[in-house]
């Protein structure tokens, strides 16, 4: 069969092609990399202005206590995230991961509290695995779905200004709030977040309603369409990991330097400490720290690093210390970027170890991240 022909279509993805996408196969689904604009001009399209991104390959589950108390539900997902899901408010959103027996991540997800019962977005690459988690693990006492949906976000400066002439509320939300609501006549479920570094929504909508959504979007002067490529550069200057190449089951929270995804709630001391896949090594880590750390990386000169480039302590090349796993131009910073983890003795901003490219070695300085300031609506 032909790679194309087996690859997944979104509800968008005859939207793509007549908008010119170059689509390439991402994730087991044909997804636009970017649009005839170019990945340098939709990335700074969506700092200035409003991008639109078609993130309906991701999953989005929904878990039900079969008790029908959301508090029996948020129990049983903090048996599998080192999360407070019992403390997060009705109607907001917070960030977390699937841990397992050995501390390492199995995902990374955004979880939500609504309506009584918990909406959770998992990565494209492992929704089938976390809804087999989810159910092997949480099934008996929770109804877990994968829903049907289509996610789109918009993102940037201008989006708050273009929602709110659909829904004027809108402008009241702050980051992580989430709110039903109806667009252009749709009912969907919108979230202040995103993962481009700016303000911006995450806008759930049935998938027979989709393109529908997305045509009246773009007729805005404001709103432009934003492939993949662009959303991976505007991530990295945010300085968020992408699953599979900044954080995996082979690193930890706290090497990943997640641990403020982690509330008081479930470190050691908390109401409700441990009681997670690898409580002991991640609480431990917690406290004790990690021999290595992932940080930002700052290239000298216009060559970008790319991920899996060695890095060194010296010059030479003799002793090899760590590895990129992300890295790219960032054109609002115009220069290059990258993360990658270190020794934890090496991670103090301004520390100058040497990226490994094409045989050469060159140097990299240790930067706090993010590279750019996030303007989430706080």
């Amino acid at each position: 069969m032909d790679e194309t022909a087996a690859l997944k279509k979104t509800p968008l993805h005859d939207l793509h092609v007549s908008l010119g996408a170059r689509m390439v196969p991402f994730a087991g689904y044909d997804m636009p990399v970017q649009y005839p604009a170019g990945v340098m001009k939709e990335h700074l399209w969506t700092r200035a202005s409003a991008g639109l991104f078609d993130v309906s390959h991701m999953g989005q589950v929904t878990i039900r206590a079969r008790s029908g108390k959301y508090e029996d539900a948020a129990l049983a997902l903090e048996s599998l995230v080192p999360v407070d899901i019992l403390g997060l408010a009705e109607d907001r959103q917070r960030y977390g991961f699937f841990t397992d027996g050995n501390g390492g991540i199995l995902d990374d997800l955004m979880i939500t509290h609504t309506d009584g019962y918990l909406f959770v977005v998992v990565n494209a690459a492992c929704k089938e695995q976390d809804l087999k988690h989810l159910q092997d693990h949480i099934g008996d006492s929770c109804e877990v779905i994968l829903l049907d949906r289509a996610l789109i976000a918009l993102q940037g400066p201008r989006a708050v200004d273009v929602l709110a002439e659909l829904w004027a509320d809108i402008a009241y939300m702050k980051f992580m709030d989430v709110r039903h609501c109806r667009l252009h006549d749709v009912s969907c479920l919108v979230s202040r977040s995103g993962y481009s570094g700016e303000d911006g929504f995450e806008i759930s909508v049935p998938s027979d309603k989709a393109d529908d959504i997305a045509k009246r979007l773009l007729e805005h002067p404001d709103v432009q369409p934003i492939g993949l490529g662009a959303r991976d550069s505007l991530r990295l200057e945010a300085g968020l990991c992408l699953y599979g190449n900044d954080i995996d089951q082979t690193t930890t929270p706290i090497e990943g330097a997640l641990e403020w995804a982690i509330q008081k709630a479930r470190k050691t001391g908390g109401a409700r400490a441990g009681g997670f896949p690898g409580a002991t090594r991640i609480l431990g880590e917690l406290d004790g720290g990690t021999s290595r750390r992932r940080v930002g990386l700052k290239p000298e000169g216009k060559a970008p690093v790319r991920s899996h480039a060695k890095l060194y302590a010296d010059a030479e090349g003799k002793t090899e210390i760590g590895e990129v796993t992300s890295g790219g131009f960032g054109p609002s910073v115009e220069s290059p970027v990258a993360m990658g983890y270190v020794p934890t003795e090496l991670t103090s901003p301004g520390t100058t170890v040497y990226a490994e490219v094409r045989g050469k070695y060159l140097a990299v300085t240790v930067s706090a991240l993010p590279f750019i300031k996030p303007t989430y609506k706080r």
